[in-house]
C-alpha cells in the first residue's frame, strides 16, 4: 500500500485532503506541525510527501532541506498561497519535486500525486512492480514467482511490497514497524521478524532466486542470490 503523510496547518484543508487520499485508498498520515511533520518524514517510511510551505515551528522548506541533507529521495509536492514565479523556484531548489497553488481542484491534485508515484515505481502498468523473479500485484494484493500466487495475507504483501520498493537498501526493524503495522499499533516490533520468517518460507517454497538477508545489527534488504 502507498503511504503519503500531509503536512498542513490549516485543518480544514488538511481534512479535505486526507479524507480525499484515503478514498483513492492511500495510507495517509497526518499533522498540522513543522516539528512532528520533520519527525514523521525523517522515518523513512512513506512514499510521498505533501508539505505546507507556511508551518508553525518549521516551514515546509526547512523540512525539505533537512530530509535532502539525510538523503532522504521520498518524493515532495509542496502546497502554498504563494504563487510568484520566485517562490516556486526556491520551492523546486530546495529539494521539492513538485508545487501546487493554493486554492487547488482536488482533482488535480490527486493528478499530481498520481505523477510523482509514477516517476518512482509506484504507478506501474497493471500496477506491478518487479524484483528478480518476483513480481508483485498491488490490485491483487498478492506476490507470484513465475506466476504462481504466493498467497499472502494482508501484512506478508505489505511488507515484500515495502522491500521490493526499497531493493538493495537496508531496512530497520523500526522502518518496516511503522511502515507496515504503524505508529499507533498495540502489537511490538517483535512482529517483524516474525513475518519475515513467514515471508521467506513463503518464497523459498517456491524457489525463488530472492532473498530477504538480514544485516547484523541493522535490519533487513531484499536481495538476488
Amino acid at each position: 500500500m502507498v503511504r503519503i503523510l500531509v503536512v498542513e496547518d490549516d485543518q480544514m484543508l488538511r481534512e479535505v485532503v486526507v479524507a480525499v487520499l484515503k478514498d483513492e485508498e492511500y495510507l495517509v498520515n497526518e499533522t498540522g506541525s513543522g516539528e512532528e511533520g520533520l519527525y514523521l518524514a525523517s522515518q523513512g517510511v512513506h512514499d510521498l510527501l505533501i508539505l505546507d510551505i507556511m508551518l508553525p515551528e518549521i516551514s515546509g522548506l526547512e523540512i525539505v532541506k533537512a530530509l535532502r541533507s539525510k538523503n532522504i529521495l521520498v518524493p515532495i509536492l509542496l502546497l502554498t498561497a504563494k504563487d510568484s514565479v520566485q517562490d516556486k523556484v526556491i520551492g523546486l531548489n530546495s529539494g521539492a519535486d513538485d508545487y501546487l497553488v493554493k486554492p487547488f481542484a482536488i482533482l488535480e491534485l490527486l493528478a499530481r500525486v498520481q505523477a510523482l508515484l509514477r516517476r518512482t515505481g509506484m504507478g506501474g502498468k497493471e500496477g506491478e512492480i518487479f524484483y528478480g523473479d518476483i513480481s508483485i500485484n498491488s490490485k491483487l494484493k498478492d506476490g507470484f514467482i513465475d506466476k504462481e500466487a504466493l498467497q499472502l495475507t494482508s501484512k506478508e504483501y505489505e511488507l515484500l511490497e515495502y522491500l521490493i520498493l526499497n531493493q538493495g537498501h537496508i531496512l530497520t526493524r523500526e522502518q518496516i514497524f511503522d511502515r507496515v503495522w504503524g505508529f499507533e499499533s498495540e502489537t511490538t516490533i517483535g512482529i517483524v521478524d516474525l513475518y519475515i520468517h513467514y515471508l521467506r518460507k513463503k518464497i523459498a517454497a517456491h524457489g525463488s532466486l530472492v532473498l530477504i538477508q538480514t544485516v547484523r545489527g541493522a535490519g533487513f534488504m531484499m536481495k538476488e542470490k
